[in-house]
């Protein structure tokens, strides 16, 4: 019996119709498209994947296959390996092409990728992929990249089709439900809704209300939740694209033109540029895998790597570390799923410096706890932090500045820090400053009911500095540190090049 012909449309973090150059390229083509998406078993077993990150692929899988099926085509699911899925359905179909978006994530489906190639080499069936957002892959030179990623970016989007070609004798597969044992790492707290009807309705929302106080609370935990987009979750798992964002964003300045009001034309034209910084950093993954778990600056490598304190990982996991902010802030992104970005460079920022832990493991516990992990900005974040990149500021943070400039009366920390909700607004910083008939008024003992300062912020610093500044002494270090500038620097040339450049472009 002959086999039909099918082309197959692979869906990763790309969930969506709109805007999907894979989705309308093939269906140009007059043979039947098998949308498809696989739950890939060995992927929810690595130590970056969280049961948080399937709630929201979930959700958006969900809108997913309704749209698809308005198209007359529902999403096929499968769970197992792609290769073995690819495999089984060529027993049925003649597979004449498989279309699918560029990833750039962890190595491990980067080698799944490859494998991917691979077996459609043998096969004889075309493997076509298409660039996502700003990523070039096979750049040549670094010099380029922003040319090449501001022309993708005015490019009109790519429309839906207007039809797709039912195909018979497939059953569509379910959906594995969000407590499925297969997602590992359970987590107490809340998830962002994933689904591209809730990207457009908090991107409208951040343009219409949400986003005045935009740049004034961006550093403010808490009250930055309300005030930033929080459309980095969707960027992620691809249920909207960053070209959409600002052609919306390119609307909304022309209203904001035509009425004169530049302090709100000024957070439209900062989203935009955290639009671009975030290609930039996952550009990095792209040209350099290795940084997922290798220093970009290789002189760095064993800087952390002896005599890890896993009691101190414990308590900066936990919130237990004796830092009021500190705890507050890691006890709100556990619960959360999301943090603004001057408080995860500060977590890092404390982990690597202050507890000299090393960025691959504490990377873990942070890449499982965010929605929106998107490993290219994951991996050159936690390494500018970690002051391992050779060609970056070292930007060490204090807690408890931090804690005074964000969290003045300490309303955040008192929300999340339960046990020092009656300390005076005088101590809430430095509640181990507190005299002992304070403790007993309030009933709140430190180093019983909550920890001492788990370290001397002052001291450990001067040891991070230290160890630090010894490798900069190295033979060879600055050589090296051009290397590394040249392959994954940016070129932005303007003042504020520097700050931007140390920020997590979380939107």
């Amino acid at each position: 019996m002959k086999k039909s012909k099918i082309q197959i449309v692979w869906f990763k973090r790309d969930l969506r119709i709109t805007d999907h150059k894979p989705l309308f390229e093939a269906s140009k083509i007059s043979i039947p498209i098998l949308p498809l998406y696989v739950v890939e078993n060995e992927y929810w077993q690595q130590s970056f994947s969280n049961r948080r990150h399937w709630c929201f692929i979930h959700d958006s899988l969900m809108e997913l296959r309704k749209e698809l099926k308005k198209l007359g085509q529902s999403l096929i699911i499968r769970q197992g390996s792609v290769k073995d899925i690819f495999s089984e359905l060529a027993v049925n179909f003649n597979i004449i092409s498989i279309y699918a978006h560029e990833e750039t994530g962890n190595m491990w489906t980067y080698n799944r990728d490859k494998c991917v190639k691979n077996w459609c080499d043998q096969k004889q069936i075309s493997f076509k992929e298409f660039p996502t957002n700003g990523i070039v892959r096979c750049l040549k030179n670094r010099d380029d990249w922003s040319k090449i990623r501001n022309l993708r970016m005015k490019e009109d989007l790519t429309p839906k089709p207007h039809s797709l070609t039912p195909i018979e004798g497939i059953r569509d597969g379910l959906i594995p439900k969000k407590n499925n044992p297969i997602f590992k790492n359970d987590f107490i707290g809340k998830v962002q809704k994933g689904g591209r009807d809730e990207a457009l309705k908090i991107i409208n929302s951040f343009l219409n209300d949400r986003g005045k106080n935009y740049l004034y609370n961006i550093s403010k935990p808490g009250i930055s939740e309300k005030t930033c987009s929080r459309i980095s979750p969707h960027l992620t798992w691809g249920t909207i694209t960053s070209k959409e964002i600002i052609k919306l964003l390119n609307l909304e300045k022309d209203k904001l033109k035509q009425n004169k009001l530049k302090l709100l034309n000024k957070n439209l034209n900062a989203i935009k540029s955290r639009l671009s910084w975030r290609c930039h950093f996952i550009q990095k993954l792209e040209s350099q895998p290795t940084i997922e778990t290798s220093c970009m600056h290789p002189f760095y490598d064993e800087l952390r790597k002896e005599n890890f304190n896993h009691e101190y990982y414990e308590a900066w996991k936990k919130g237990l570390t004796g830092y009021p902010f500190i705890d507050a802030c890691m006890r709100s992104l556990n619960f959360n799923g999301w943090i603004t970005f001057r408080m995860r460079a500060m977590l890092v920022s404390f982990a690597s410096y202050d507890l000299w832990l090393d960025w691959r493991i504490t990377g873990h516990h942070l890449a499982q706890t965010f929605t929106d992990y998107e490993p290219g900005i994951h991996y050159s974040q936690l390494q500018m932090q970690s002051g391992v990149t050779g060609i970056n500021t070292l930007r060490i943070y204090n807690p408890i500045k931090q804690s005074m400039d964000h969290d003045k009366n300490g309303k955040f920390i008192k929300k999340w820090v339960g046990e020092l909700r009656q300390v005076p607004e005088a101590w809430i910083h430095e509640p181990w400053k507190m005299d002992l008939k304070t403790q007993e008024n309030i009933n709140c003992f430190i180093g019983t009911d909550y920890p001492e300062p788990i370290v001397n912020h002052t001291i450990a610093i001067k040891n991070a500095k230290t160890k630090i500044s010894s490798i900069f002494k190295k033979n060879g270090y600055r050589n090296k540190s051009t290397m590394v500038f040249k392959k994954l620097g940016s070129r932005t040339k303007t003042k504020s090049t520097k700050t931007k450049s140390s920020q997590l472009q979380l939107i």
